[in-house]
This record gives structure tokens, sequence and C-alpha cells, in this order.
């Protein structure tokens, strides 16, 4: 195929690409295919099998992206620019490749289960063995054999071309042995005759095996790894859901004013450099710019993290996707399309998600050296019993060593456990994405927590009220909290809420918003003001000494300090601040005595962190951080030798989670963390990260077990195998015993229980 370089990003040195690679089955074959990009003069690739990518750096004046698409094919996968792989967005209702593939996986797994089912029981229940019952069993089994495990064939096929094995292989092997024996068995041997029956005798002795059948091994085989490659496709049809959760969080068109200031609505596609438009209250941003007119408060938590609204007049800059709170402005459009703020976050959250290596999986890295070994046993078995005049037990013996290692555990090993510990996390409002992220957690060390909707509430409260002498607080909050109702500003709906706590409020008259300064109004005839003090200096009024000090207190504290006065004179200062949650403080105990040490990274001022910080018992703090600070942060901190884990809720925190070795993210926050997260806490509660950490911890451990039997039951039985002392049907049940073995200790995570909240002790599962 043709390929230029108008999709590759191109410096003065050297070009980049990211190549969508096709027909990869497993780990083995990322490592496969990186390793021949590699080998391309002036090529430094990295291939990740969780995203199907491989990102490639190289010299352009040596190297063209077709050269690299060769090199992929050369080792018999496919090779594509993104944009020429995906073409045109497809349209609404109209199916997607990767979700057409996991259609077709879902209809394999669905008629190889319904086929297997009565198989299995025909061959292993002698009373339901009725006459020539043999036949039934093999009608119902070949379109599995065929058309359900017609994947792994082919991959086989591809694989064998090049001189590699992998799973496949031995899944293919397996199953054709199993199947092609059966046939043997049933058109040479003695188990196609009439009456035939088959029972199981665990006696270890030399038989010609001619009498059994194996279709049930070929079958259930297929149909085991089936489900685990069903749920493996589910979970990388989501890898993208991010991004387009990025992407959606833009404003889909915008008011744009001409050279006349008439505003037309456009579609944000058509917005450039240069542009003016409008944000009335309540509407996103529509691209990073700068206010020309109007003032307003700007909420830019998505974004920035920031948990108090930020007041922006003619002169400020804005971002686009965050929210106007409560004045129109016209902004000049600075930044547009793929050069916003947004978009670099979007890029972050890629990169980092592409940069994490997708760690190979025992039975694949143990594979590249175990199918050939296996396979050339059997042969060599064989080969053994025929040169000794035996071919009949050779036979039996080289399918018994073949049926032994099929890889019926290996097949259930992680699926099994990963559906009862996500089970059971779910269970706990724990969501967990996948094997990876169980081996983070064993060897994190360092968790870095965002503040605003993670440590805090991340919405306004009232704190504290001071008040000058001889006035209630309550009837401060009352009057003040009335006033407040009428306005739209966070700040002000703190105080409205407060006072709605002690009654209802009290109609507010001649109400007036002086922007970025407070408002105005008359409760129960009195005339109210709050706001800043330079608000009450326009109508004379100034601070007695007992409220500046209260006032500065709180802004030493972090706190957002809103001045009331009435009838003439300052007689409170409230304290507004996004609290803590009442559990924080604990969770992090519960964190350390996991052996983690906690950072908190915000966006926020360093004063109103630390003292978050202190309330929650966390000491050290890293504040007034931007979205790509976050990711420089979590690198520096990998960079030093620390295993990091990363908790947070907000677009801004998005790509500080890709990047994290473990990413958490609070399940009340925005959809773009949760899905860049490896762990989501659906309560939205500190709590859970402990839970989640000790369940994933736990769960690695049962896969590990699981895989350790799988390997183990194969390398002592196939000696036995090997000298003709162990018939194909005892290989088969051992087969199902070690399945039954594994499901069994997969099930014990369904006992998993939160520890204990109120005594923290240090614990590493």
């Amino acid at each position: 195929m043709a390929v230029t370089l108008s999709n590759v990003a191109v410096s003065a040195e050297t070009a980049s690409v990211d190549l969508a690679v096709t027909g990869m089955t497993c780990a083995s074959c990322a490592a496969r295919i990186e390793k021949r990009l590699n080998r391309v003069d002036g090529a430094v690739a990295t291939v990740n099998y969780a995203t199907e990518v491989a990102h490639v750096r190289f010299d352009p004046a040596t190297v063209t992206a077709a050269d690299l698409v060769a090199a992929v094919e050369s080792v018999g996968y496919g090779a594509v620019l993104p944009a020429v792989a995906d073409g045109p967005a497809a349209p609404a209702g109209v199916e997607t490749a990767a979700e057409r593939h996991l259609r077709e996986l879902r209809q394999r797994l669905l008629v190889s289960a319904a086929l297997t089912v009565p198989a299995v029981a025909l061959s292993m229940i002698p009373l339901l063995q009725f006459r020539n019952w043999q036949w039934l069993v093999l009608t119902l089994v070949s379109p599995v054999v065929v058309w359900a495990a017609l994947p792994f064939h082919r991959a086989t096929v591809k694989n064998l071309r090049h001189g590699s094995a992998t799973m496949d292989t031995l899944i293919s092997v397996g199953v054709g042995a199993a199947y092609g024996y059966s046939l043997w068995a049933l058109f040479f041997g003695r188990a196609g005759d009439a009456g035939m029956t088959m029972a199981f005798t665990f006696t270890v002795s030399r038989s010609s095996g001619g009498e059994h059948l194996y279709l049930e091994v070929a079958s259930g085989v297929t149909t085991l790894i089936l489900t685990g490659r069903f749920l493996e496709a589910r979970a990388k049809h989501r890898a993208g859901a991010a991004l387009r959760s990025l992407l959606e969080l833009g404003a889909k068109d915008v008011a744009v004013l001409d050279a006349a200031d008439v505003e037309r609505r456009v579609p944000i596609a058509q917005l450039a450099a240069g542009d003016r438009f409008v944000v009335r209250p309540g509407e996103k941003v529509a691209t990073d710019g700068v206010v020309e007119s109007g003032s307003s408060a700007v909420d830019r938590s998505l974004v920035t993290g920031e948990s108090v609204p930020v007041e922006v007049a003619a002169g400020d800059d804005v971002i686009g996707a965050t929210v106007n709170i409560d004045g129109r402005l016209v902004v000049r459009a600075t930044r547009v399309g793929a050069d916003t703020a947004l978009a670099q976050i979007g890029r972050l959250v890629s990169d980092a998600q592409a940069g994490k290596a997708a760690i190979q999986r025992l039975a694949d890295r143990v594979s590249a050296v175990f199918v050939p070994v296996v396979i050339g046993l059997a042969v060599a078995t064989l080969g053994y019993w025929v040169g000794h005049g035996d071919t009949t037990t050779g036979f039996s013996a080289g399918v018994a060593v073949l049926i032994i290692a099929c890889p019926c555990a290996l097949g259930l090993a992680t699926p099994t456990a990963l559906m009862v510990g996500t089970g059971r996390g779910a269970q706990l409002g724990i969501i967990i994405r996948g094997v990876e992220v169980l081996e983070s957690t064993r060897r994190v060390d360092t968790v870095v927590l965002d503040k605003t909707g993670t440590v805090t509430t991340g919405a306004m409260a009232v704190v504290d009220i001071a008040t000058a002498h001889g006035i209630d607080p309550s009837e401060a909050l009352r009057l003040v909290g009335a006033l407040e109702a009428a306005s739209e500003h966070p700040v002000g709906r703190a105080l409205a809420n407060a006072a709605r706590e002690h009654g209802a409020l009290t109609a507010v008259e001649g109400f007036t918003n002086r922007r970025g300064r407070g408002v105005e109004g008359v409760v129960d005839g009195h005339a109210v003001i709050a706001g800043r003090p330079s608000l009450l200096a326009d109508w004379a009024i100034t601070l007695p000494d007992d409220l500046i000090r209260a006032q500065a207190d709180a802004q030493t504290r972090g706190h957002t300090a809103v001045v009331g006065a009435w009838d003439g004179e300052a007689r409170a200062v409230f304290s507004i601040a996004d609290t803590a949650k009442v559990t924080s403080a604990v969770a992090i105990s519960r964190l350390r005595a996991l052996g983690l040490t906690p950072i908190l990274l915000t966006g926020d001022n360093a004063i109103t962190a630390r003292a978050v910080a202190e309330q929650v018992g966390i000491d050290e703090v890293i504040a007034d951080v931007l979205p790509v600070d976050k990711v420089n942060v979590i690198k520096a901190l990998q960079a030093n030798g620390k295993v990091v884990a990363m908790i947070g809720d907000g677009v801004n925190d998005a790509a500080a989670l890709a990047q994290a070795d473990l990413g958490l993210a609070m399940g009340t926050g925005a959809d773009v963390a949760i899905e860049a997260s490896d762990l989501t806490l659906m309560s939205g509660d500190l709590h859970a990260a402990a839970d989640a950490i000790r369940l994933a911890r736990r769960t690695l451990a049962v896969i590990k077990a699981n895989l350790f039997w799988a390997f183990a039951y194969n390398v002592a039985a196939i000696p036995i195998a090997a000298t003709g002392s162990l018939n194909p049907l005892i290989a088969g049940a051992a087969m199902a015993f070690s399945s039954v073995f594994v499901v069994s200790n997969s099930l014990r995570l369904r006992r998993f229980t939160p520890a204990d909240t109120t005594t923290p002790t240090r614990t590493t599962t």
C-alpha cells in the first residue's frame, strides 16, 4: 500500500508515526513486531498489545512510513496509519470494526458453548450413552473444531509460516490432536462400534486407546479459550473511551460575532483563531481565548482542578470546555482544534496510555518454549514406540502428551480469577480493569492524591463565621444567606445552603449583582451587602479590627472570605472552603498501612493545599500545578525509582492517571478520568482505595497460583504420558481436574471483605 507522511509528525531530525497493527493475538505477537521494527535502521519502536498501536520514531531521510508498514507485514501482521485505518467517522448506528470483531467472537463462543455442553455430558456420563451416541457427539463437536476454533488454526498457520509458535499453536495442535485421534478411533479403532460406552478409570496402565474418544476435549478447550478471548476483546473495545469522553466535553457549536457584532451560530469546527464569540451564563467556553469584554466567574474545575471559580474580565485568558457561571463574555479565540488545552490533555492521555508497556502474560511468555517442546516430545514419543514396533501404543502415548499439555487450565487461570475478583469488587463499588492492573498494585509504593473531589468534597461550604461584638452568627447567616440565594455564584450557593439548614429563607428585594465583587439587596427591611471589602468601601463601610483579623485568618488558611454588612455596618466574615471528606483521614491511614507514601497534588494554591493536607495527615504537598505539570510530577517520581499510584477525579487528572503505574479514579468524577484509570471507586469514597488495592493484590496472587498449577500438572504428567503409562482418557481427566482446581481457587475471592477501618494495621494483601 502507498503511505505518505501526511499523518506523520516530523521534526527537524526525526519523525514519529503511530501504526494501527492488526492480527495480534497475544503479547508475544507484540514483542515479535517490536523486535522486527527495531531492526529497521534508524527506527525505535514500542508496540502496545492492549491498544494495538506501534509508536515508531525514525529518521525520515533513510526510512519511510511505507518501510515500517512493510516491516510489520514481513512477520505476518498488518499495519496502517490510524487515519487510513479509521476512515471517516462511522455514522450513528453503523457497526465499527471493533464492534464487528466483538460480535463475531460472541457468536463463536455462544455456538461453541451450545454444542459443547451436550457433547461433554454424553462423553462423561455413561447413563446418557445410547446406542451409537458417539456419532452424535462427532456431529456436535465438528462445527466447534472446524468453525469456532478457526481463528486459532489461522493464527497457527500464519505463525508457522514465519517460524514461530504462540499459545494459538498449542491450542490448535491440542484441539486438532484430540479431534484427529478421535476420528482415527471412530473409523479405524473400536470406538465406532455400536453399543460402545466410555467410562473413567484412573488406573495407570498401557493401552492401545483405540476404544476411547476425546471429542469433548477438543470442543471443551475451544469453548474455554474463546471465553477468555471474548472477555479480552470486550475490555479492549473500551480502551478508546477515555479520549472519546474527553472530546465530548467541548462545546459543539458557538455564537460567532461578525464585524457588525451580529451573532451567528456555527459548528465548533468552523471557528478559527482570531474569531470573536459570545459565551452566555451556563454555556461552555468554545475554545481557548482572551476576554474582550464582560466579566464573570468561570468554573475551571474540570480542566484545572481549581475548586473555586475564577473571576475573569477583559484581558484575562479563558480555557475551552470551562463553564461560564454568571456573566456574558465576548472572547477572541487564540487557539483552536488540536492546539487547545483540552486537546493537549487528550494527547497526554493518549501518550501516557501508549507508553505503558503491556505486561506479557506468563502463559504467553512460556509458550514460546513450551509449545515447540511439547510438540517435539509428542513426535519423539511416537517415534520411540514406532521404533520399538508398537505403533498403536506410540500413537496413543503421543496423543496423551498433547492432550495433557492442552491449555485448558491456562485458559481458565486468568479469566476465572478476574471474573470472581472483579465481580466481588463490583459488589464493593470497585471496578478493576484487567490483569495488568493487578501486577501494578503489587509494586506500588507511593500514592499521589488529587485534592478537589478526591480528598475533599469538591463543593464549597461555610466552615467558620466570625461576627462583630453583639451579633448573633445565626442571624448574620440568615440575612446574608437569603441575599446570596438570589446569586448563582458557587460561593453564594454555599452561604445560601448553610442558611437553609436553619430554616426557610426570606425573599430578597432590589437584588443587584456586582460581578466579581459581591451582591446587594434588601432582606427583612435591612440593606444587606455581601462580598469583597472593596464593595463595602463603595458604601463607606469599613471593617472593625476583629473582622479584619478574621478575614486575614481565613485567607491564611486558604479560605475564601466573604464580608457581610447591613444597615451601614460590617457585621460578619464568612469563611468558605472546599472541605475534606469525613473519611479521608482514616483512608490515608489505611493507605499508609499498605506501605504507601501519600502525596497531595493539586492545582490549588499552596496555602489551601497544606491546610487540607494537615487535616487528613499528608506530609508532602505539591500545589499550583497545571495538568501537564501533574504528568511531569508522576514522571519525576517514576524516574526516582518510585512505583506510583494516582487517585483523582477530574479531567485535569486524566493524563496523570494514565501515566501513573496504577490509576484510581473516583466514580463521582469526570468520565474521562474514570476511563483513563486502572481502578474505579464508584462510591467516590477514598476509603475504597485501600480495599481496591488489597483486592487487586489478592486477585493477582490467585492468578499466579492458578498459572503455577496449570503448568505444574503439565510438567509432572507429560513424562508419564510419554512412557505410555497414561492413556489419553486419564490425560483428559487430569486436565479436567486442573480446571476444577483453578475454578475452585478463584472462587475463594468471593470471601474477600473490606478491612476494619477503625484500627488500620500494616498489611500487603
